[in-house]
């Protein structure tokens, strides 16, 4: 099975489960709910983007994965993630750093 569906939550599936029983018809859905079109289509779109975000291969950590997965579920804005994601860039920097250092003082 695809790694991208591991990362679903319920409520996801469930409404891809509807989606399909509704042959896609964002209309069918948002009439099934009890909700607008234009929240369907928002919900629909932080799907396509949290799936994107599973299947990327730029994604380089489980950490930044799961923040960008909060991002298209809404849950973190994007100056959040932009500042979560650098603190961790520049952690990651360090410690690949401190280990260089560690490696080249041990062949010395």
């Amino acid at each position: 099975m695809a790694d991208w569906i591991e990362h679903l939550t319920d409520e996801d599936l469930a409404f891809v489960k509807r989606f399909v029983l509704a042959s896609g018809s964002l209309k069918d859905v948002a009439k099934a709910y009890g909700i607008s079109y234009p929240t369907v289509r928002l919900r629909l779109d932080r799907l396509i983007q949290k799936i994107k975000i599973c299947d990327s291969q730029q994604v380089t950590s489980d950490f930044e994965r799961v923040l960008r997965l909060q991002y298209a579920e809404g849950k973190l804005d994007m100056n959040t993630l932009k500042t979560l994601l650098a603190a961790h860039r520049a952690e990651l920097e360090d410690h690949h750093e401190v280990s260089e250092r560690r490696s080249e003082s041990r062949t010395v």
